[in-house]
């Protein structure tokens, strides 16, 4: 063993050392740090000069106006909140195998899919396993998936997830067409279906490459099939943008039906035919592979109840 390993070793971060230091950095305060943990502001103090001397680094700057993090304190405040979400974690996994179904559970999800999903989600939940809590954390694809990988969230719903961190896996739980949406006002309204080579020459509010890379990809490639490249009037990172810029009659895009839902008569939906009827999106769960029965009968549930299939 090293003399870093062994330092670390010897290293003893106890639940409520930490959470004491990230009260203080939540308030910016030592004394309304004290009062949130029930306690007096001098023992409060000495527990973070002792994470200091145990750490051999400072963590906060002091000031007659309070106490912040320094670069170090950040970062190990950030760490330190994984490893008590990591804690509590093993401790409901553990709890909840040893009783079955009981107990909680913790599922990410991202953007539109509390609206459209979700909802579907937690009754197959609530009408099969009863006994079981959910616990919910939104966030982008990234978050949620990185979340799922290090164990602080047990179960994770995205749209296309493009690049999954190592060692995750992955089930389609529902699909969706991508239709075209163009303002209530727009010549083809109220055309019906139509081939996606008739928008050849509108603005399209395009899906960040970034945020969104498989419903970017697949929109290039539809309108390459088409003919043509579609002119981006704009970038959105989510599909609430997309629809929004379409809502406000600046451009049309390509957008998975069930975005509909939210249309308030501003924008019209058109299936696409012929060329580009094929393209399909999809909502996938995400668990680690050691995940545990409770995981594997929440999922069964969701993928046999209907209102999911497409």
């Amino acid at each position: 063993m090293t003399d870093m390993a062994e330092d670390i070793a010897d290293i003893a971060l106890s639940r409520r050392l930490l959470e004491q230091f990230l009260a203080v950095v939540r308030e910016g305060h030592f004394g309304r740090a004290a009062e949130e943990l029930g306690m007096s502001q001098p023992p409060l103090s000495q527990s973070i000069q002792r994470l200091e001397r145990m750490l051999g680094v400072r963590l906060l700057d002091r000031g007659p106006s309070g106490a912040k993090p320094t670069a170090a304190g950040e970062v190990f405040a950030a760490d330190a909140q994984r490893l008590l979400d990591l804690q509590t974690a093993a401790v409901v996994r553990a709890r909840r195998v040893a009783d079955g179904v009981e107990g909680d559970i913790r599922l990410g999800y991202v953007s539109l899919l509390s609206h459209l999903h979700l909802p579907a989600m937690l009754r197959a939940v609530a009408e099969e396993l009863p006994g079981l809590r959910v616990q919910l954390h939104h966030g982008s694809s990234a978050a949620v998936a990185d979340l799922v990988r290090t164990g602080a969230l047990d179960i994770g719903f995205l749209r296309d997830p493009a690049r999954l961190p190592a060692g995750l896996v992955s089930t389609v739980v529902a699909t969706e067409r991508i239709q075209a949406a163009v303002p209530s006002g727009h010549r083809l309204a109220d055309a019906g279906e139509i081939a996606l080579a008739q928008l050849r020459d509108e603005d399209f509010a395009m899906p960040d490459p970034t945020a969104l890379p498989v419903l970017a990809e697949q929109v290039h490639l539809a309108c390459h099939h088409a003919g043509f490249t579609p002119r981006a009037f704009v970038l959105a990172d989510e599909l609430s943008g997309l629809f929004s810029y379409v809502a406000a009659g600046l451009c049309v895009s390509l957008l998975p039906e069930g975005v509909q839902h939210f249309s308030t008569g501003s924008v019209n939906f058109l299936p696409l035919r012929g060329d580009a009827g094929y393209l399909d999106t999809t909502v996938q769960a995400v668990h680690r592979p050691d995940a545990d029965p409770t995981v594997t009968r929440l999922l069964q549930a969701i993928t046999d109840f209907q209102p999911l299939r497409a």
